[in-house]
């Protein structure tokens, strides 16, 4: 007993640190907040459905696979030569022996880096295809929500899930995966290779194992949670760099500079602080497997050294030099996998909070979808009817209330009233934007929830208050990036609605690049090219939502001229404060509190003298006074 006595202070020295690590971790585990998540799903759940992106590629990872197995061999084979070489060196020398060893040694050590050459280049190419094709279908699915979806996610949030969060996917297919596969297969081949060399000193070795895989859990339990808080830090400064960027201009007109650099220093203490606590769990796990690898060495030079000097055995076996430096590169080549599974968990870790916080957008359900008989329409007269129809965006919150009326074919109806009496729902609902609660919506007699809704948005141009234009080219901005429009019929619709005045004048003409937003161009300017942009696709159904309420008088009156042009296309709905431009409208509706009060002609609705008399008069005396 006294011989293994230094082996027994070792083992209690590790059962110290092990008993502190359980200790730390229900600690952690009873105290620590606890990070807001999306969701908590199981890795057995995230690896089933991330596979679904990996099955089509099957043969090419098995091809990888076969290249892997091949370069491992080079791992195995090569202590147990290494270990001849010395007995070679130390007992009868034969040089012809020596150097077929050598070529040998490095032949192998060529293929290996061949091979895992191959494998890199293959595993690049599939983890761009599975990564385009996740943010692809990842994309598609954020399109297919609804606009109250939409509203609830911040949008720097969603640029995240696609931009940063399916890179860290992509690593896990093209790296971290089939590392940890050859990790394992190392494992199992050097302690197959070790048992066959001297089973003694491999079951010294084994004494580590279970601490090793005490520490591993531990750190896996702590990694995730770490790695978590990660996530939900960069997605929180993401958005509100998205948030903030886009509105910077309002942040300068009121002096705000400084409490939006406060708040955004608040967010990356806290990145920075979970970041750190990322790396603390790191530096505690890799020195904790680093005192184990050198302590299995420590064990292996005593055992080895008492053995050679007082030419004893262990456990009956004799151990040699030759063993000795076999088994100490086979200790290196058993530990170097687990080494390198603490940095292959950092990107797994993270690869796993990033899957789920993806999936938990795949898991939204759209709130809008076709119903399963849902008819396509190839075209559309116009007829719009309203039947006592009720809707909420939030439950019991009544927008409108049994609102009913009639639009006719190729009419054009006007939408007045106050800020919030539902004149822009109204709108929404007609193109199906959100679903109503009570009642009907037809188009040429057709429920709308009947149609579906790609078919039924074809067939309707929305013209709004705060247009939105793309990067790019008037051009791109004007077609929507369909190739299928000529020139001539481009600047048929420019011409239309008076967007030729401004265009022609432009050095670029269509093809006069656009900044983001449109930045570079007036409001006026943005909304005619709305107006050419929805004539060009040649709508049954216009809408105009305060298309003219941000707009010089010029500019009024040219848009005003394109309004009656684009009456005699198909049926038009306004919304408008400014009651001059819906004037000529064959029916105007007045809506207060969710329902309709008048409505009428512009002369009938004046004859009355009720509320929009009394709108008018208000209007027309402001005018009058500004013109004084």
């Amino acid at each position: 007993m006294h011989d293994y006595l230094p082996i027994l202070i070792l083992g209690a020295i590790i059962g110290v640190f092990a008993a502190a690590f359980i200790v730390l971790y229900i600690y952690v585990k009873k105290y620590r907040p606890q990070v807001s998540l999306d969701r908590n799903m199981p890795d057995s759940e995230i690896m089933s459905r991330l596979a679904k992106y990996a099955k089509p590629y099957w043969k090419q990872f098995l091809l990888v696979l076969g290249i892997m197995i091949l370069s491992i061999a080079y791992s195995l084979v090569s202590p147990a030569l290494v270990g001849r070489i010395e007995e070679l060196i130390k007992g009868q020398f034969e040089l012809s022996r020596l150097w077929s060893m050598v070529i040998l040694y490095a032949a192998m050590l060529i293929v290996s880096m061949v091979c895992t050459y191959m494998q890199s280049i293959i595993l690049q190419k599939l983890g761009q295809k599975i990564l385009s094709a996740l943010r692809q279908d990842l994309f598609t699915h954020i399109q297919s929500l609804s606009h109250n979806q939409l509203n609830n996610i911040p949008v720097g949030k969603l640029v995240t899930r696609v931009a940063n969060d399916t890179n860290a996917i992509s690593m896990m297919f093209t790296n971290i995966l089939v590392n940890m596969v050859k990790n394992v297969f190392i494992l199992v081949g050097v302690l197959g290779a070790m048992l066959l060399l001297n089973y003694a000193l491999t079951l010294m070795v084994l004494c580590f194992a279970p601490f090793l895989v005490l520490f591993t859990v531990i750190f896996r339990k702590l990694t995730r949670r770490a790695f978590r808080r990660v996530k939900d830090c960069t997605t929180d400064i993401n958005t509100f760099l998205s948030e903030n960027l886009s509105g910077i201009k309002i942040t300068q007109v009121f002096n705000r500079e400084q409490a939006k650099m406060n708040e955004f220093l608040d967010k990356s203490d806290k990145l920075r602080n979970a970041r750190q606590q990322q790396m603390y769990v790191f530096g505690i796990f890799r020195p904790t497997v680093y005192m184990l690898y050198i302590s299995s060495v420590m064990c292996l030079f005593y055992l080895g050294g008492r053995g050679y000097i007082h030419n004893a055995s262990f456990l009956g076996q004799t151990i040699t030099s030759g063993t000795v430096v076999s088994f100490y590169l086979y200790i290196s080549k058993f530990f170097d996998p687990i080494q390198m599974l603490a940095e292959q968990f950092n990107m797994l870790q993270s690869a796993f909070a990033s899957a789920e916080k993806i999936f938990a957008v795949f898991d939204m359900q759209p709130e809008l979808t076709d119903e399963p008989d849902a008819i396509e329409l190839d075209h559309i007269e116009g007829e719009i009817e309203f039947k006592d129809v009720w809707f909420a965006y939030n439950p019991g919150e009544w927008v409108l209330k049994g609102v009913s009326f009639h639009v006719a074919p190729r009419q054009t109806v006007a939408l007045v009233g106050s800020t919030g009496s539902g004149k822009s729902t109204i709108l929404s609902l007609i193109c199906r934007n959100y679903d109503i609660q009570k009642g009907q919506i037809l188009i040429d007699g057709i429920d709308i929830r009947h149609i579906k809704i790609a078919s039924l948005r074809r067939h309707f141009g929305q013209m709004l208050q705060d247009v939105f234009l793309f990067s790019g080219t008037i051009r791109s901005n004007i077609v929507l990036r369909e190739e299928s429009f000529t020139d001539d019929e481009i600047w048929q619709a420019c011409r239309y609605v008076n967007a030729d005045r401004f265009i022609t004048k432009l050095d670029g003409g269509l093809d006069e690049v656009v900044r983001e937003r449109g930045n570079n161009f007036s409001a006026g300017q943005r909304q005619l090219l709305s107006f050419a942009r929805t004539i060009i696709h040649r709508p049954e159904v216009m809408i105009l939502d305060e298309a003219t309420a941000n707009i010089d008088t010029e500019t009024e009156l040219l848009i005003q001229e394109s309004l009656e042009k684009m009456k005699n296309i198909g049926t038009m709905l306004i919304v408008a404060h400014r009651l001059s431009t819906i004037q000529h409208s064959d029916n105007i509706i007045l809506l207060s509190h969710g329902q309709i009060q008048e409505q009428g002609t512009h002369q009938e609705l004046l004859h009355q003298h009720g509320r929009y008399h009394r709108l008018y008069m208000l209007q027309y005396e402001q005018q009058e006074l500004k013109n004084a």
